[in-house]
């Protein structure tokens, strides 16, 4: 593989607890022709203060903010900074493994795939899938356009679906990682920053695809996602801002809007749901408690009296936006 072809751009995922793994991992299997752009949005001062040592130790580019930003806010920040043909975004809560930019390049150079996805496993005993292709379109049905979304690899145990995958065009992958031509960008313009907390990577391809692009999934590279509902006392403000109401709100209204959906789509209603569910990953604690109840008591508990409290505090916290790229102060 010719060398400087990819610049790695490590992006804000959901938490900042994971950041110093999660950049140690990509150090020890980066190539040293590939060039290192990390983006930190706000992180705590000890996790800013081993980024600026690492970026100081491994000369890599550091562009550090005061305030919190979101995914696409800060892989916009990145490609602008990009002079390479490829950009591999990273969450900054995401594991790799060795080779798993070689084989993304690879797949690229040889198909002219615009975007190109890994596999990406959840850091659970079973190593269960958490993203490895999936279905995203927008169809027409009764003279309505309707976002279909599905994905039938997710939660599977990786050693079940690892021999039935194989390198292939896909409607979409996800953006824990994802290797994307530079030139989508100089075609599509940036990313969109009004879809702040889901849908970053469905638009993404959507629009790839429109233009005849195309996006594949590379079986032979895997990443690992490492996911709630494990926090850090650091990690609760940025994650509950990341997917706080008024983001999925207006994530949600910008991504029907853009493709022309209609308010009561089913697609859009799972994918609001799905939002909000992620964000209650900080109930789980509470979760356990009320286990003591049984199964129907407790979930009785939860969607009737703790979730209401939960948004009501969480719209409280995070008022609806102001503007486009409207940002809470963070907490002193």
């Amino acid at each position: 593989m010719a060398a400087g072809l990819v610049t790695i751009a490590v992006v804000p995922g959901e938490r900042f607890s994971e950041a110093g793994r999660s950049l140690e991992r990509i150090l020890a299997h980066r190539d040293p022709s590939h060039a290192l752009t990390y983006i930190d949005g706000g992180s705590p001062p000890l996790v800013r203060q081993f980024l600026e040592q690492r970026a100081a130790r491994h000369r890599f580019r550091l562009l550090s903010t005061e305030r919190y930003v979101s995914a696409n806010e800060a892989r916009n920040l990145a490609v602008a900074g990009v002079r390479t043909k490829y950009v591999a975004f990273v969450g900054n809560d995401v594991l790799v493994s060795p080779g798993w930019l070689e084989t993304l390049l690879e797949c690229a150079e040889s198909t002219g795939a615009w975007v190109v996805g890994p596999v990406c496993c959840r850091a659970d005993a079973a190593s269960t899938v958490c993203s490895a292709g999936a279905e995203a379109e927008i169809l027409s049905r009764g003279g309505k356009r309707v976002f279909h979304e599905r994905d039938e690899h997710s939660g599977r145990r990786l050693a079940d679906v690892r021999p039935t995958l194989r390198r292939q065009p896909v409607q979409q992958v996800a953006f824990h990682a994802a290797l994307v031509r530079r030139d989508v960008f100089t075609r599509l313009g940036p990313l969109d920053e009004g879809l702040k907390s889901g849908a970053e990577h469905t638009d993404l391809c959507l629009r790839v695809r429109d233009l005849g692009g195309r996006v594949y999934l590379e079986p032979e590279s895997l990443v690992t996602h490492v996911a709630p509902p494990s926090f850090e006392a650091s990690d609760l403000e940025y994650f509950q801002l990341r997917w706080s109401d008024a983001w999925n709100r207006s994530t949600v209204e910008r991504f029907r809007k853009k493709w022309g959906l209609a308010d009561d789509d089913p697609g859009l209603r799972a994918l609001a749901e799905r939002l909000d569910d992620h964000r209650r990953l900080t109930l789980e604690p509470y979760r356990r408690l009320l286990r003591i109840l049984g199964r129907g008591p407790a979930r009785w508990v939860e969607r009737t009296l703790i979730a209401p409290l939960e948004q009501a505090v969480n719209r409280r916290r995070y008022p609806p936006l102001a503007g486009p790229h409207a940002f809470p102060a963070k907490a002193a």
